[in-house]
């Protein structure tokens, strides 16, 4: 799969990390930002529950990948599925990450989502 130059040259290196997003999605993150996600949900309490399950949530699902020379990337099958990901795909721009989409999918909750958002 081919992700957009623009968000290629955000990551700034060839290695990111893709992991298990919310709503159905995969992040894509720097490899350095996700260092420091990684280090905020170390400072979660161990005694909680809810800490501990977002931790293995997010790690049990992450994968360190690195683009090709053309900017192309191999989405790890437990990913594909995951994300519900069956042909086109949908990759945005979310600040601090990307996302990927099943294009299907991405356009279901971008309805649901404009339907929240006032109209100015």
């Amino acid at each position: 799969m081919a992700i957009p130059k623009k968000i290629r040259e955000q990551i700034k290196s060839r290695n990111f990390v893709l992991a298990k997003g919310f709503e159905k999605c995969l992040f894509g993150y720097a490899t350095e930002k996700w260092e420091e996600v990684a280090a905020n949900q170390t400072s979660l309490s161990l005694s909680d529950l809810k800490s501990r399950d977002l931790k293995r949530y997010l790690y049990s699902g992450s994968h360190e990948l690195e683009f090709d020379g053309q900017g192309r990337i191999v989405v790890p099958e437990t990913l594909r599925q995951y994300a519900g990901i069956k042909d086109e795909v949908a990759v945005i721009g979310a600040g601090d990450h990307f996302e990927i989409w099943d294009t299907h999918i991405w356009r279901s909750h971008l309805t649901a989502l404009e339907a929240t958002v006032p109209n100015g």
